[in-house]
């Protein structure tokens, strides 16, 4: 006596997303060997349906329940759940008959859901075996927020050498407008906004500049150019104000998934040291980037020296 009420409609959509996430039944016959032989004999909870003899077991049940809820969060109605489970169990048992299991492609997409099945558990159990603590985020808190300090909002006219600098230092001294000049003549990606930044701390600015910022009064520019790896910047300082960082219990998701990413990428480091990796050579040659070709040996000529100038000025824009 059947007692599993279908669903009315069941569509190629769900059964290849559901397929995604569902474990591998019982079925004797699957392709799988040894592994399902081992889930087989490890799921030992209730069974509470067979699907032409296979067993689906509560353990199944409850795991399919669980993705279920991540992909489409709400009430999970236990018949509905139930259903689908048997249609992707039918569905299975029908692409064993057809072979489908053996394709090679199939195999692989198998073995690679097994392989992120368990290695995913891994690195969870890692976690869990070495949780991280509030006092661990409070400490990394107090070490990132220390100080506090300032933020500043400021405009900048950057150019290529300190006489250009110099000279417009001389403009403003007799009246120019900053933003006029930073449009006119700073090479920097602010130019075309005046030289404006924005709002900006200390931490976010090569020191040379985040020191001259700071060094300037409220509505003042810097009386002598400022150099940086950048060029030579003249550098106007609008407004500051206090910076307070935010609460800890405000950064702290972010700060625990900061440090679970660091246990992760320790705990793999780990591995890969103490694993025997080998390449075989086809491959390495595949992954290899080519050599760059030699460069082109130069020509002397007026048609050169003329491009070199634009070449250049290009890459200061770019910069």
């Amino acid at each position: 006596m059947n007692i599993l009420r279908p669903p009315l409609i069941v569509t190629t959509c769900l059964l290849m997303t559901a397929c995604d996430q569902t474990p591998l039944s019982n079925q004797k016959t699957d392709s799988t060997g040894a592994a399902a032989a081992v889930a087989a004999a490890a799921d030992t909870s209730e069974v509470i349906a067979t699907v032409n003899g296979t067993p689906i077991t509560r353990n199944l049940f409850e795991t399919y329940s669980q993705q279920r809820q991540q992909r489409r969060p709400g009430n999970q109605d236990p018949q509905t759940v139930l259903d689908e489970i048997v249609n992707l169990e039918l569905a299975l048992q029908d692409g064993i008959k057809q072979g489908i299991d053996k394709q090679p492609e199939i195999v692989s997409q198998i073995a690679q859901q097994r392989r992120a099945v368990i290695a995913g558990a891994a690195i969870k159990k890692q976690l869990t075996d070495n949780p991280v603590t509030d006092e661990e985020l409070k400490k990394i808190y107090d070490e990132k927020t220390s100080g506090g300090g300032k933020e500043f909002k400021a405009r900048h006219i950057l150019v290529e050498d300190e006489d250009t600098a110099k000279d417009l230092i001389t403009k403003l001294d007799v009246g120019a407008d900053f933003s006029e000049l930073a449009k006119e003549f700073s090479t920097g990606p602010s130019g075309k906004n005046g030289g404006d930044l924005g709002w900006f701390s200390a931490k976010q600015m090569v020191k040379p500049f985040s020191d001259a910022a700071a060094a300037l009064e409220k509505g003042k520019y810097s009386k002598e150019p400022v150099q940086t790896q950048f060029g030579w910047h003249v550098i106007m300082l609008d407004d500051s104000r206090e910076s307070s960082p935010p609460p800890f219990e405000q950064l702290k998701p972010q700060l625990q998934a900061f440090v679970q990413n660091e246990r992760i990428q320790n705990y793999v480091k780990q591995l890969r040291e103490n694993a025997s990796i080998e390449l075989t050579d086809s491959f390495k040659k595949e992954i290899t980037p080519a050599p760059a070709p030699e460069p082109a040996e130069e020509q002397a000529s007026d048609a050169g020296a003329q491009e070199a100038p634009a070449q250049a000025e290009t890459a200061v824009q770019a910069e």
